[in-house]
């Protein structure tokens, strides 16, 4: 999936708009920039605490990375309405069907050879902050695609109000994840969860280092 420099520019555009309500008007902090890769396949795999993570995450990337695109694939029902499914296109996100979407695990897959992507693992949203178990799924991506892969947390952005006015939320990127041990494993389900687990487990370090981790009731 190609965008073209005028798709970029309005993206780049759009999530400097989105920054000044994000970090201007509020208090949304940005930490570890700098594990992220300038170029080639990555990974940016986070936690699912509000829908709006799909607007903030992409801000928080494009202000280092200017005219790059982040994709990310979001449920279809976002695109049903004409303008809508057009903003969210524009910014780089794509429909993915519930069930199995193959025609969508292939963009996904193409996309990661060259390009950043944006995944939740966890497949759901969690308003109370609790931090779900990761699908399989995700971990045969990145068994089949390779791409480095960035454990991502973000804090505080579900007990946001909109609008509102200094509400303090915060994202981390933390370093790129190993797998040399598992990619030497046998293509299957116990190792596709093996490497699902191990990102899971990075983004609970990466909430625990903040003080934000939350326990299972």
């Amino acid at each position: 999936m190609k965008a073209s420099l005028l798709r970029r520019l309005w993206a780049t555009f759009s999530a400097h708009v989105i920054g000044i309500y994000a970090s201007g008007i509020n208090r949304f902090r940005v930490k570890g920039e700098e594990n992220i890769p300038r170029s080639g396949g990555v990974l940016i795999a986070s936690n699912h605490i509000s829908a709006y993570e799909t607007i903030f995450i992409p801000w928080a990337i494009m202000h280092s990375f200017p005219l790059q695109m982040l994709w990310a694939p979001a449920k279809e029902e976002l695109f049903q309405k004409r303008f809508q499914g057009w903003l969210y296109s524009s910014w780089g996100a794509f429909p993915v069907k519930r069930g199995r979407d193959v025609r969508a695990g292939r963009q996904i897959n193409e996309l990661l050879g060259t390009d950043k992507v944006m995944l939740f693992p966890e497949g759901t949203r969690h308003k109370d902050g609790v931090l779900g178990t990761g699908n399989r799924g995700v971990g045969k991506i990145i068994f089949d695609t390779r791409p480095v892969v960035v454990p991502t947390a973000l804090i505080g952005l579900n007990h946001w109000k909109f609008p509102g006015v200094g509400q303090q939320a915060l994202v981390v990127f933390g370093k790129p994840l190993d797998f040399t041990d598992l990619y030497q494993r046998e293509d299957c389900k116990e190792t596709h969860q093996l490497i699902v687990e191990r990102v899971m487990g990075s983004i609970a370090d990466l909430l625990r280092a903040e003080g934000a981790y939350v326990e299972k009731g």
